[in-house]
């Protein structure tokens, strides 16, 4: 069976992609490896109507509704390798199987790489988080910390006095010049030069001389790359951001291999449910159009 349209990856924006195929009555395969970015999450915010939700159930219901479609074919598997031209594209899922499709959609979304720091990555996505419009509020205005991983650290710190009062650890990341300490100042934000030693308790900061900072909730910046490589082993172009790197797109969500689209987090910043989901359905309605044009 040749697919119209082989989907990888199937959270937010692969499914949101998935729907406006499946409306169009096209023959959509996603394959779905199950490793959402945000599944240490206990809520998603910022999502107009969702707000609040967990995002495992978000995703639950999309899928569910998804289901009803009947040119939906749903694989719980990892797709390890793409190859192939355009209306002539195969995908090899983990299982060996290879399956057929006319046009790709990698919608892998990312993976963050955290600093390396004692005690952050079991707290991540609880108690430390990297957008403050997705988790800002639910602080209620307590102290927050940034900690710092490099240059771009410093938007994050002059962002994040909207929500909190705020210290930023430098932690050797970066050093801020007087116009920048000077800005900071003017936002309130405290800088901590002292190292970070750990994290402790929810969201405490063990600083390297012993002292004990505890906050409502911390942040930083991670830096991020595409979940799978296999974008780039088909041939598609991976480009650097501020924020590490994503699959090249142009203004339809086309890759540089012709035939091959790109959507989510894994072709786009900034990063969020709500962007994900829009930047997938744009991407669904130009795969259609690739199709018929």
């Amino acid at each position: 069976m040749t697919h119209d349209v082989i989907v990888i990856g199937g959270s937010y924006a692969g499914m949101a992609a998935a729907l406006q195929l499946l409306r169009a009555r096209r023959k959509v395969l996603v394959i779905d490896a199950g490793k959402r970015r945000n599944r240490f999450a206990d809520a998603s915010h910022g999502f107009l109507g969702q707000d609040g939700v967990n995002p495992g159930e978000i995703a639950r219901r999309a899928k569910e509704q998804l289901a009803a479609y009947p040119t939906l074919t749903w694989i719980e598997e990892t797709a390890e390798q793409a190859e192939g031209r355009k209306d002539a594209f195969v995908v090899t899922a983990a299982d060996g199987v290879r399956h057929d499709g006319r046009r790709l959609l990698f919608a892998t979304g990312v993976s963050d790489t955290l600093p390396e720091i004692e005690g952050l990555g079991e707290r991540w996505g609880k108690n430390i988080f990297h957008c403050p419009y997705c988790h800002g509020y639910e602080l209620d205005q307590g102290r927050i910390g940034c900690i710092a991983t490099g240059p771009m650290s410093l938007h994050q710190a002059q962002l994040l006095p909207e929500w909190g009062e705020v210290t930023l650890f430098l932690n050797g990341a970066f050093a801020p010049d007087a116009e920048q300490r000077a800005d900071l100042a003017a936002r309130g934000v405290t800088i901590e030069e002292t190292l970070v030693a750990r994290l402790e308790g929810e969201a405490d900061v063990r600083l390297a001389d012993g002292r004990l900072l505890q906050f409502a909730g911390l942040f930083t910046a991670t830096r991020v790359s595409p979940s799978s490589r296999i974008a780039e082993q088909l041939g598609c172009a991976i480009e650097e951001t501020l924020f590490g790197t994503q699959i090249q797109t142009d203004a339809m969500k086309e890759t540089t291999v012709p035939g091959a689209f790109a959507c989510g987090d894994a072709a786009r910043i900034p990063h969020s449910v709500s962007l994900a989901v829009g930047d997938g359905a744009w991407a669904g309605a130009q795969l259609h159009r690739s199709l018929v044009f």
